[in-house]
């Protein structure tokens, strides 16, 4: 049996994002049950130099938007990244969740080859579009994912595997 672009994308962000949005209220949760002002989880890092929670989940939503997006040839919508709070990151995740689903197996499935293109910084890239999604986007939307995940578990919220993978 082969895996098609539609299932190697579309549904491995929509339930990662699930999943990430399961962390993220265990993280609001957590900082209700301790009295933790939520600014102080929403604004962590996990070294000064990386980026706090509220933008590794964004940067994590523009990653599976813009990948199935890419991958069907059309457009994936702007958000402004103002959200600074745990609701306001649901609300993202949900939007993300509704774009993608929005997609057909047709929209994706024979991507592989296409070309795509952007600009990272001051690079531009270019890949086929299998190219492109295993070694460029899924990594990058992983590594986000488990950044909020970490960030979230260093600041003593209980974790474990089990939600990453989004049991409740």
């Amino acid at each position: 049996m082969t895996i098609s672009m539609y299932q190697a994308s579309v549904p491995v962000f929509a339930e990662r994002l699930r999943a990430l949005s399961l962390v993220l209220a265990k993280g609001e949760a957590n900082a209700a049950e301790r009295k933790i002002d939520p600014q102080v989880f929403l604004t962590a890092r996990l070294a000064p130099d990386m980026l706090p929670l509220t933008r590794q989940v964004q940067i994590a939503s523009d990653h599976a938007k813009r990948c199935v997006a890419r991958l069907a040839a059309s457009e994936a919508p702007s958000y402004d990244d103002t959200e600074t709070s745990f609701s306001e990151l649901q609300a993202r995740i949900a939007r993300t969740t509704d774009f993608l689903k929005g997609f057909a197996p047709a929209d994706i499935n024979g991507s592989e080859e296409r070309r795509i293109a952007l600009k990272v910084g001051p690079r531009d890239l270019e890949f086929a579009g299998m190219q492109y999604l295993l070694h460029f986007a899924m990594p990058n939307f992983y590594f986000h994912v488990t950044t909020a995940y970490d960030i979230l578990r260093h600041n003593g919220v209980p974790l474990g595997k089990p939600n990453f993978l989004g049991a409740e």
